[in-house]
């Protein structure tokens, strides 16, 4: 295996523009930083070829060797990883019986943590709308790799939401100020979850088209919850109940 020692080498270049998301976009691919994530993308089938600092070849893919300075082009960590992988991205699939529908997350890592916390709790399929990029560097280290596991699929919201209650969905969404308590919600075996932007939440538009409105309720001294961390609660607490 020879070592790729040049920035300016031909397949060096290639992966370099993986970084920006239009390059993303034209050609279906990704990359991944860390061993921990690239054998969850190799898990998953989606491990096109393997990069690392050393000779290594664990991964039945085309693997190649770099320097330090090639990796450091290549990574987008603050502290440079030792191998990589190039992904493929995901196909749409068909959405199962549970959904979540995230609106408007703009935050990385707030998404890479709802990702992780749906493949945790059965969410078959997460639905995004105009909100960030899924494979974004951050998103994908904050999902711990759980973004290979779950079908992930952008829509437009609204439409989105007519069409699963049209299929017999029960739309559970999020709201701080009128909701039931989560203890209280008895959800239906099909039922989409419906999360919204950090600071504002659901707009009227979405939150009109519930069926139910859950709020978590907590000590009076907090007014909210991280949208990552209040996901997460939710979609325990319904799969514990449901």
């Amino acid at each position: 295996m020879a070592v790729i020692n040049s920035v300016n080498n031909f397949r060096v270049k290639q992966w370099i523009k993986l970084k920006n998301k239009p390059q993303r976009d034209k050609q279906r691919q990704f990359i991944a930083e860390g061993y921990h994530l690239v054998s969850e993308a190799y898990k998953a089938g989606r491990l096109l070829e393997f990069i690392s600092l050393e000779k290594d070849t664990r991964f039945d893919v085309p693997s190649y060797q770099v320097t330090y300075e090639v990796m450091e082009r290549l990574t987008s960590m603050a502290t440079s990883a030792k191998a990589l992988g190039i992904c493929a991205r995901q196909k749409e699939g068909e959405y199962g019986d549970v959904i979540l529908l995230a609106d408007q997350i703009h935050h990385p890592g707030n998404l890479g943590t709802i990702i992780r916390s749906a493949v945790a709790f059965g969410v078959d399929t997460i639905a995004l709308a105009n909100s960030v990029d899924v494979y974004n560097p951050k998103v994908i280290q904050a999902s711990q790799g759980m973004l290979f596991h779950i079908n992930i699929i952008n829509r437009d919201m609204k439409d989105f939401l007519l069409t699963l209650k049209d299929e017999g969905y029960q739309i559970i969404g999020t709201d701080v100020r009128e909701g039931v308590p989560l203890r209280d919600v008895k959800p239906n075996t099909k039922r989409a979850i419906l999360i919204g932007n950090e600071g504002d939440g659901l707009g009227d538009g979405l939150l009109n088209e519930c069926d139910i409105k859950v709020n978590i309720k907590m000590n009076d001294k907090c007014e909210s919850l991280n949208v990552g961390v209040a996901a997460s609660i939710i979609l325990y607490g319904l799969s514990c109940i449901g």
